[in-house]
């Protein structure tokens, strides 16, 4: 059943989260969650067969086709999830404030390139590019639009889940070089910050936890991700300084 790990994960009696149900017609929705949980990080979701198909990205979405984001994907969650904001209480699975970042409408783009863009595609190719990996769509929000693709990462590693994929943004008109995500700290339902929607200073803490400290990560899979990308990039780095040694 697509929903049946979102509602093991949680306690309906506890949380304010919808229960909901696999829906029979999808409207190609998506939304993007800002949700300061143990790691501030935001959920990118899609409706897509009924339910909301769900990749949290650390870094958020970017509209810098130069950024490649870490999206890890989850649990499909209700399309019912698709207006949730609040705070999911202490004990609770994804404990923490969640905000609607960004709403708005997605299209499937066909998977192969007619001199050199992409053309609207049917749910059936959408369909089967998800299940090959290397989902391309086209989304029209308040604060994301233009080309994108998800593109899932080969298994690096014995055990690997294979749940790690590549947020990506194409280039074109709606390419921002140098995007800021930080800059954006608004619901676009209720046009409140974080701090506003958990009602206390706690909210805010994130903002001056140093990159080095991150602290223990309750999220194995997350964790997991965070440090070998941690790894990797200070592997590039200590390569960097060996060259402008020599």
């Amino acid at each position: 059943m697509p929903l049946e790990e979102y509602k093991r994960k949680r306690k309906f009696d506890e949380t304010p989260e919808p229960a909901g149900k696999v829906e029979k017609k999808s409207t190609h929705r998506f939304v993007v969650q800002k949700h300061d949980a143990t790691r501030l990080h935001y959920d990118f979701r899609l409706e897509m067969e009924g339910v909301l198909k769900s990749w949290a990205v650390p870094k958020g979405p970017s509209l810098d086709p130069g950024d490649k984001r870490l999206a890890m994907q989850v649990e499909d969650h209700p399309v019912s999830y698709f207006d949730f904001e609040g705070n999911i209480p202490e004990g609770n699975y994804g404990a923490g404030t969640v905000m609607v970042w960004d709403v708005g409408t997605w299209q499937p783009l066909s998977p192969v390139a007619v001199q050199g863009k992409y053309n609207p595609g049917t749910d059936a190719e959408a369909v089967t590019m998800l299940a090959k990996g290397d989902l391309k769509f086209r989304l029209k929000g308040t604060k994301l639009s233009g080309d994108f693709a998800l593109i899932k990462m080969k298994g690096r590693r014995p055990g690997s889940k294979g749940t790690e994929w590549l947020l990506i943004k194409k280039h074109d008109d709606y390419a921002q070089e140098g995007y800021d995500i930080d800059g954006y700290d608004e619901s676009v339902l209720t046009h409140r910050s974080l701090a506003d929607i958990a009602g206390d200073a706690g909210s805010r803490e994130w903002r001056s936890r140093p990159a080095a400290g991150r602290g223990k990560l309750k999220a194995a899979w997350l964790a997991d991700a965070i440090a070998r990308l941690d790894k990797k990039k200070a592997a590039a780095a200590g390569g960097k300084k060996k060259s402008k040694v020599k």
